[in-house]
This record gives C-alpha cells, sequence and structure tokens, in this order.
C-alpha cells in the first residue's frame, strides 16, 4: 500500500503524537508530577511509535502492518492512562490514542 492509501492512518497517527507531545509537557506543569510519571512516560512512547510509524508508512516500509500492531498497544496502554487523569489535557490525548489505536488495527 503507498502512503495515499493509508492517509486516515497518517492524520490520526500525527494527530495522536501531538496529543502526547501536548499532554507529556502539561503533565510536567502539574503539581504533583511524580503521580503524572505513568502518564508522562506512556505519553512519550506513544509519540515516539506514532512518528516512526508515520515515517514507516510514507517510505513505503514493509513492516507497517507489524508496527501499527505495536502502535495499537502502545496507543491502548496510553489512553488507559490518560483516563485515569481529569486534566482536560489528558482526557484529548486519551480520546486522540483511542482513535489512533483504532485506526492501527484497521492495518495490521
Amino acid at each position: 500500500m503507498t502512503h495515499e492509501q493509508h492517509a486516515e492512518l497518517i492524520k490520526a497517527l500525527h494527530d495522536c503524537a501531538a496529543a502526547c507531545n501536548y499532554c507529556f509537557d502539561a503533565c510536567l506543569q502539574e503539581d504533583d508530577v511524580k503521580m503524572m510519571a505513568p502518564c508522562i512516560r506512556l505519553d512519550r512512547e506513544c509519540a515516539d511509535i506514532c512518528a516512526y510509524l508515520e515515517h514507516a508508512i510514507t517510505r513505503n516500509s514493509p513492516f507497517v502492518a507489524e508496527l501499527a500492531q505495536v502502535c495499537a498497544t502502545i496507543c491502548d496502554a496510553c489512553a488507559a492512562e490518560c483516563s485515569k487523569h481529569d486534566h482536560e489535557h489528558c482526557k484529548k490525548c486519551a480520546e486522540a490514542c483511542a482513535k489512533c489505536a483504532e485506526a492501527c488495527r484497521n492495518v495490521a
């Protein structure tokens, strides 16, 4: 498949990485940063795998399906963690992660 055929997934990956990066930075500003450590860690993991998969798609990697499966797993974990918090940035991140996980599963 060409990257044009993965346009929906590319957008979901880009949006998810952006939401995770924003959440990561916002979590660092929270009063109890130590409590937010698992969220921060998963934000980083998720943003990184989303960016990597986006690049892999655009260079027509033969491993897109496998990477999409891993990405879905990480997005699900990040969505679950962010859902534990009441912060608006966490809620938006959880939504973006859930949407991205679903788009990844459609490819995997």
